[in-house]
Order: structure tokens, then C-alpha cells, then sequence
């Protein structure tokens, strides 16, 4: 048997250009707010490989287990598979999981269209069919067109197989027809395959259960989600080893900037100065947030050991916090913590005494904005709805007391301070306890990243700050835990994180200092940098709207109270109540005072709004009545009256009118760069700036090119050409910086200055590409500085380096580099006499140097 997982299997497929494309209609169906992510994308693909590619599925029933970390994403996979299978002939989907309160949550997330975390689009359309998601408590009855979703517990599945009840599953039902088994959370599936046959009989026929349901039928399929796979243990090693289609775990998804950063806020304050410090924190960022222009609630957890214990606090912190001083505030203050000193400063430049702070924190978290998750009677459904739903402008919690209800399942992102309030260790020696992996991985669910933009061409999923760890919305993607200042306590969080794989094992901070030096050069001192702009595209010559949108039908079902009775005493046949009438009724046909109090409804169609996006509309009318429009759409009406009223017209439009809202709502802003660069002095942009980097190795980022392998290795404090002390960029661009070394010599001979320069987290240093305004970074600066005829030259050139591997997936970096010399335009804003160029060079590939060796030598030739 082979030993290789099956998903290592399908990335020698990928490698070979044998992986299948994503389907469109996955992305069209999903909820328009999804962006699916790369990892996510090919998550789907190495499914759909195998579903379609018989030499690798073989005579196998399909059974897969998608191992991703926590806040990766796995119901939008699941979403997605569904949608995939309905078109390959399944309608019924059967969703089970360990735990009720994370069914409640899933439910909202697959059938709730006013929910935030809604999975699907407004209207899903495949091959031609309008199709929905419905909620069955059974297979015996379902709509062909549907998706049809039973949701239960793994125990409440077993039990129900296992003694039958009206309405309950029996094993029949899986065998007369195919059906998908969504297994959530499935590590708790496989007590049998981990324990072996000798343990207890229940433990084991959970998974009996699971496992006689996908035999039942040949075209029954299993998909499994977990982020905590075991394969350490031999057994379930042996039984995923051709099951596990996609692993992506949580040291990847951390190493790939989807998570937030963690730091220990330890000291020597008590329970309550403690979580005073946190609400301080968690102020700060709220306030930081609001000057990014973002509507994003900071919320904080406050930890108890006991219930008891949890609600002394809560009656201590509220009473703490409507007798809150400025000086209370102030008696924390130390400088010792610079993070919370900075906090500090920043409030008191808004206001010197305090009081605005406090009164800000008062009112953030007043008791109404409290919710308490202590006991199992807490755990409600409207408590979970509602500590899974703490992103939405709508939730008012903002801190949350709770003791151990909020482990596993829960699904939150604003969550940015957790505090311990208590001071207990239970480790043994060398042993973490389970009670501290418990903390870290309620940790794990604070550390999902809460997406946001701080500035144009930011990536919203992605930290932004690793490469400026100075910069002051670093905190807003930090996640910290307050704890007592105990060392051996604090060791032992950190090993624990670091066994979950939410830390890595070692974390360096290494800093790019500029040359005292260089600090002196006349470049320095009175160069420039030119860089452009990202501006929001004129949709000026749009004069129609999207083409799906012009000629859409929508599938109406209009009721008209129909009633009737039937004899429960006789064999009479049953008349089903359906609509016997379909009537097709295009827009521009429907009166217009129908179709204007349709559109009042809905705020994205109101005048001002449509005239943004089609800047070429001259009236509402013209909206509803053109075929450039909406006027050739289509209502496909159901009935069982042969004459619609007006009402009838009303509700029918208004549904319409609904879906072609949600679209122009969903129209995003499309943006452009500028071709004109504007000039900053270089003393305001290339400075000292510093990074974390996470387990550095070999010759790879955070060690110093100083020290690398032979054929890399470059003193660069004896380069006056290198503007900083040391380079810790990854091989290939220490590769660049090795060749540009032997390159200077044939350089100094027509320049008088060269500066090479890392553009590492320089605030200032991003380009956007002219035609669609995606931003990014380019690796390097080259400035050459030359005196003709007394006019100084200066000549800026952007360079990349990449690896064979991204040069597809970014050609159009290189595209937009190589437009540079002809489009891009320098202007000054400061009075000078000097000329000044901006170039862009092909990628810096290090097995392949003559593209852009000869494109170098062109522009300084």
C-alpha cells in the first residue's frame, strides 16, 4: 500500500497540468461578499480532480477528509461542494456534528438570507435551473430542484438508526437513493478507528453508524471536515492515508498571514486592573479602526476558572466600572509596557485628563452590552446566534464572561483580547496541562483574522504589518492575552500554542538600518522617490448594464390565499394546492407606478445610487423601461388565477426588483494607477524599519545574507551601493543582491552615485498596476545618479525577483514593470532643475539572467 496521502498524490497532478478548472458557477453561486481564497480555490479543484479522474478514485466510494485549520473557511468549501454535486445528480445532503450549538450556527450560515454569514447568493442559477437550499427533517419527502439539507448530531443520527421513530431516519432511505454525508468536526467520529475494538460499545457505534449509512448505497459520499486529524496515531494514519484530499493546517494558514499575530500581555495587575487594561486595548483599537474608516467592534472575553467565580466578577466589574477615575488609568501607566504607554499617549493627545477615555469605556461596555456563557442553560439558541454573530453592526456585545463554553465550534473574528482571571497553574513537569491546551485553543479561536483595509491596495484577509512591525495598526491585527506576569505559567502557554500549531517555534526580529553613511549623501538629503496612485475608474463609457442582469427571468411564485377543504373520514384523493397558471411578463410591460413603488423599496435603486454606476443614465424610467436596462426582463410568474391583480403585479416586481438591487449593490468599485508619479524626498520614505520572521532557516528570510552559503554570502557593510547594514530577504533575492555585486564595477563607470535599496515594509514604496490599480511591492529600488552638462540625472528602476513557480500567476507585474519607461511620468511638486526617469526591468530570475541582464544594460547603456 502506498504511503503517500492522497492529497500529495493530486499535487503531482497539479504539477503535471492535469488539475481540473473551478467550475464558474461555484464563485457565481456563493454569496457575492466570498472571495475565495487561493488555498480554498485549489481545495475544490484537487476535489473535483478526483471526483472526475477514474485512475485516481479507482472502484472506491468517494470518502474524502478535508484537513483545514480552524477559521479557514471549511463551511465555504462545503457550500461549494454541494453546489458542485447537485449538478452531478445529488439532492440530498445529510450534515451531522458532534455538538447542537454548532449545528444552529451552520444553520444560519446555509439558510439564512438576512444572516451576514450567508453562504450562497441571492439567486442561484445552474445549467439553466433556479435551484434553492431547504431544510428537511427527513429524505422522504423532497424537492427535486432543491438542495435539500438535514441537519443533526452524530449521536442523534446513531440513535435514530438505532431505534426508529416516526420522522426518523431509517437505513432504508440511504439505500433507495444517493445522498452526500457532511461530516463536521469529524476527528469525534473516530473513537473506533483510534481506541481499537475494546473500548465501549457506544464510543464505537457512532462510527458504525456513519460508516453503514456511505455503505448503504455505492453513490453515497462522505466528506469530512476537521481541523485536528490525528495522524500521528497509527490507526487513523492507516485509515485517512488514501481519504485526506486537501491538507491545509494552521501552522500554514498562520505562515500564510490568515491569522492574527498573538502576544502575551503579561504583568502584576489584579483580575480587575487586568481586564481594565484590556478594555484600554481593545479602546484603542476600536478608535484606530475608526480612523482606517472602519466599522469594526473590538470585542473582549473575560476568562473564569469556575462559575462561581465568574460571577463574583461580573458583579465586581460593573461596579468597578461606573466608579472609574482617570486616575485609576494613570496608576497602571509603565513604561515597561510600550504598547500599553503608546495606547495611553494616544488618548491623552486626544484629551489630557482622561475623562473622554473614561466615559468611552462606560458606555462600550455597559452591562447591556455584556453577554455571560457560563452554564449549558446560557447556551441558548439566541446566545449562540449572538456570540456567532459579533461582527454585525446589529450586535451590541462587546465583552463576553464566560468559564468553558466557548471552545470548540465557535466562529468568531473581532474577538482581540482575552483575559485570564485567575492565576492557577496545573502543568506537571514537563507535562502541559489540559486545561492550558483548552486556553490555547480558545486562543486559536481569537486568532481568526478580522479582515480590513487600511489604506488603498491592502489585501482585506491578510495581515499587512509583519515587514513594519513599528507601525501603529499593528495592534489591529494582534490578538492578546492577558495573563499574570508568571514565567513558568507563560512557558507553558507558549508550548502549548506551539503544539496546536498557532506559534511558531522560533520568532526572530531583525531590523534594516540604514548606513550612517548613506544618512549623509546628497541623495539622502535631497533625492526624490516617485511613486504613483491608486484612483477609482470613470465608468463613463458603461451605457448598459451587465449583460446577465438585462435578459434575467425571475421565477415567481405568486399566493393567492387558495383554501379548500377536505373529508378525513373517506379515500377522497387529496388535491394538491399548486399554481396551475404560468404567465411571462417583461418590465417595460408592467405599469410604471407599479414598477416605481417596487423600486422605492430598496435603497441601491434609488436615482443618485444607479446614476454612480451608470454615469449615462438620464432617468429612472430609462432604467425600467430599456433594453440597455432592465426593461427586457423577464417574470416568469406561477399563479392559480387566470388574472393577476395589482397587488399581485406589486409583491411580483418587488421580488424582481430585489434580486436586480442585490447586483447593483454588489457592483464594486473598480480602480486604475495613475500614470503620473509624484515625488517624496528620500529621507521622509527609506528608513529603518523592522520584521518578525517565524522559524528562519538555511538561507531563507531573517538571516543575514552576511552569513549564508558561500555562493550568496556578501559583506554588505563594506558596499557603500547597498543602502542598509544587512539584507535578510529569501534566497533568490539574496541571489539578486549576489549579482548586482558583480554588476556595480560597469556601473560606477558612467554613474556617479548607485543605491540599491530593499523595499521591506517602506510605507511609501508600492506601486499600482495602470489598468487595474492592483497594488504590490516590488523587492527592490535601484537609483543611479549621474551629472551631464550639469544637470543631475536620476534614474529609478523597480525590480522583482521570482521564482519560475509565481511567474505565471504575476505576469502582470512584469506587463506593468516593462510599461513604466514608456507611460510613467515623473512630476515634482518642488522647483529644481534636475531630470529624473523611472523604469521597470522583467522579473530577476536567477537560473534565467539574460532577459533581464540585457534589459538592465539597455536602460543604462
Amino acid at each position: 500500500m502506498s504511503q503517500r496521502f492522497l492529497y500529495e498524490t493530486i499535487e503531482s497532478f497539479e504539477q503535471g497540468g492535469f488539475l481540473k478548472e473551478l467550475p464558474s458557477f461555484i464563485e457565481r453561486c456563493l454569496a457575492d461578499r466570498i472571495e475565495l481564497r487561493d488555498y480554498q480555490r485549489k481545495a475544490f479543484q484537487y476535489f473535483i480532480t478526483y471526483y472526475e479522474n477514474d485512475h485516481l478514485k479507482g472502484d472506491k466510494q468517494v470518502h474524502t477528509l478535508f484537513h483545514m485549520a480552524t477559521g479557514s473557511g471549511k463551511t465555504v468549501i462545503m457550500a461549494g461542494l454541494m453546489l458542485y454535486l447537485y449538478t452531478k445528480g445529488y439532492r440530498k445532503f445529510l450534515f451531522f456534528v458532534d455538538q447542537t450549538n454548532i449545528i444552529e450556527k451552520t444553520k444560519e450560515n446555509f439558510l439564512n438570507p438576512d444572516s451576514s454569514k450567508y453562504l450562497f447568493a441571492d439567486t442561484m442559477e445552474v445549467n439553466g435551473t433556479q435551484i434553492l437550499v431547504r431544510e428537511v427533517s427527513n429524505f422522504s419527502a423532497i424537492d427535486d430542484n432543491a438542495i435539500n439539507v438535514c441537519f443533526t448530531t452524530t449521536q442523534g443520527l446513531h440513535l435514530d438508526l438505532r431505534f426508529p421513530k416516526e420522522n426518523t431516519f431509517t437505513i432504508d432511505e440511504f439505500e433507495d437513493d444517493k445522498i452526500v454525508l457532511i461530516s463536521d468536526e469529524s476527528h469525534h467520529v473516530n473513537t473506533r478507528t483510534k481506541r481499537g475494538p475494546k473500548e465501549d460499545e457506544e464510543d464505537r457505534t457512532w462510527e458504525d453508524s456513519v460508516m453503514g449509512i456511505l455503505e448503504a448505497n455505492k453513490d453515497n459520499i462522505l466528506l469530512e471536515f476537521t481541523a485536528t486529524c490525528d495522524t500521528k496515531d497509527p490507526a487513523v494514519r492507516e485509515k485517512y492515508l488514501d481519504k485526506i484530499i486537501f491538507d491545509y493546517s494552521l501552522p500554514i494558514f498562520r505562515e500564510s498571514g490568515y491569522t492574527k499575530d498573538f502576544q502575551n500581555f503579561r504583568s502584576n495587575f489584579d483580575p480587575w486592573n487586568r481586564t481594565l487594561a484590556a478594555l484600554i486595548m481593545s479602546e484603542y483599537r476600536r478608535s484606530l479602526f475608526a480612523e482606517c474608516e472602519q466599522d469594526i467592534k473590538p470585542v473582549v472575553l473575560l476568562k473564569s476558572r469556575t462559575i462561581a467565580e465568574s460571577e463574583e466578577f461580573y458583579d465586581l466589574f460593573f461596579k468597578n466600572l461606573q466608579s472609574l477615575t482617570p486616575e485609576d488609568i494613570t496608576s497602571m501607566d509603565s513604561s515597561e509596557n510600550e504598547l500599553f504607554s503608546k495606547a495611553l499617549s494616544y488618548f491623552r493627545e486626544k484629551d489630557e485628563t482622561l475623562e473622554s477615555l473614561v466615559y468611552a469605556l462606560q458606555l462600550g461596555f455597559a452591562e447591556e452590552k455584556s453577554i455571560i456563557m457560563n452554564r449549558k442553560t446560557d447556551n441558548t439558541r439566541e446566545k449562540q446566534l449572538a456570540v456567532n454573530s459579533l461582527e454585525d453592526p446589529s450586535n451590541p456585545y462587546r465583552i463576553i464572561f464566560t468559564v468553558d463554553m466557548l471552545n470548540e465550534g465557535w466562529d468568531v473574528l473581532n474577538l482581540f483580547d482575552i483575559v485570564r482571571l485567575y492565576e492557577t497553574r496545573q502543568s506537571g513537569k514537563g507535562r502541559i496541562s489540559n486545561y492550558t491546551i483548552k486556553e490555547a485553543q480558545l486562543i486559536g479561536r481569537g486568532a481568526r483574522y478580522c479582515p480590513f483595509t487600511a489604506e488603498p491596495g491592502q489585501e482585506r484577509s491578510k495581515r499587512k504589518y509583519d515587514h513594519d512591525i513599528d507601525h501603529d495598526n499593528r495592534i489591529l491585527e494582534t490578538l492578546l492575552f492577558h495573563s499574570i506576569d508568571d514565567s513558568r505559567y507563560i512557558e507553558e502557554i507558549k508550548r502549548a500554542l506551539k503544539a496546536i500549531g498557532l506559534l511558531p517555534d522560533n520568532v526572530v526580529e531583525v531590523e534594516y538600518r540604514l548606513k550612517e553613511e548613506f544618512k549623509q549623501t546628497w541623495f539622502f538629503k535631497y533625492g526624490f522617490v516617485f511613486t504613483n496612485s491608486r484612483i477609482e475608474k470613470s465608468r463613463d463609457d458603461v451605457t448598459q448594464i451587465e449583460t446577465h442582469i438585462r435578459t434575467m427571468e425571475h421565477n415567481i411564485e405568486v399566493a393567492t390565499l387558495k383554501s379548500g377543504l377536505v373529508s378525513l373520514f373517506d379515500d377522497e384523493k387529496v388535491e394538491v394546492l399548486t399554481p396551475k397558471h404560468t404567465m411571462r411578463i417583461k418590465l417595460k410591460d408592467i405599469p410604471l407606478n407599479i414598477l416605481y413603488g417596487a423600486m422605492e423599496r430598496f435603497d441601491a435603486l434609488s436615482f443618485e445610487t444607479l446614476k454612480s454606476r451608470y454615469p449615462q443614465l438620464k432617468s429612472k424610467r430609462e432604467f425600467l423601461t430599456s433594453s440597455d436596462y432592465v426593461g427586457d426582463n423577464t417574470l416568469v410568474v406561477r399563479t392559480d388565477v387566470e388574472d393577476l391583480t395589482a397587488k399581485h403585479l406589486l409583491d411580483a416586481t418587488t421580488k424582481a426588483m430585489g434580486t436586480i438591487a442585490n447586483h447593483i449593490g454588489s457592483i464594486s468599485k473598480e480602480y486604475e494607477g495613475t500614470k503620473e508619479f509624484t515625488a517624496k524626498p528620500v529621507r521622509d520614505v527609506i528608513k529603518n524599519t523592522k520584521m518578525a520572521v517565524a522559524n528562519p532557516s538555511n538561507d531563507g528570510v531573517g538571516i543575514p545574507q552576511s552569513v549564508v552559503v558561500r555562493e550568496l554570502a556578501v559583506n554588505l557593510r563594506e558596499e557603500e551601493w547597498f543602502v542598509y547594514e544587512e539584507h535578510y530577504g529569501n534566497r533568490l533575492e539574496k541571489a539578486f543582491v549576489k549579482y548586482f555585486q558583480s554588476f556595480v564595477s560597469e556601473l560606477k563607470e558612467k554613474y556617479e552615485e548607485i543605491y540599491l535599496v530593499r523595499n521591506e515594509g517602506l510605507r511609501d514604496l508600492k506601486l499600482y498596476d495602470f489598468d487595474k490599480g492592483r497594488g504590490f511591492e516590488p523587492d527592490f529600488l535601484l537609483f543611479l545618479r549621474r551629472k551631464d552638462d550639469d544637470i543631475h540625472l536620476q534614474e529609478q528602476i523597480f525590480i522583482e525577483s521570482k521564482g519560475e513557480h509565481l511567474v505565471r500567476e504575476d505576469e502582470w507585474k512584469e506587463d506593468f514593470l516593462l510599461r513604466l519607461e514608456q507611460e510613467g511620468i515623473p512630476i515634482k511638486i518642488y522647483a529644481d532643475n534636475y531630470q529624473y526617469r523611472i523604469f521597470g526591468l522583467p522579473f530577476f530570475d536567477s537560473e534565467q539572467q539574460r532577459k533581464f541582464e540585457n534589459a538592465l544594460r539597455d536602460i543604462v547603456g
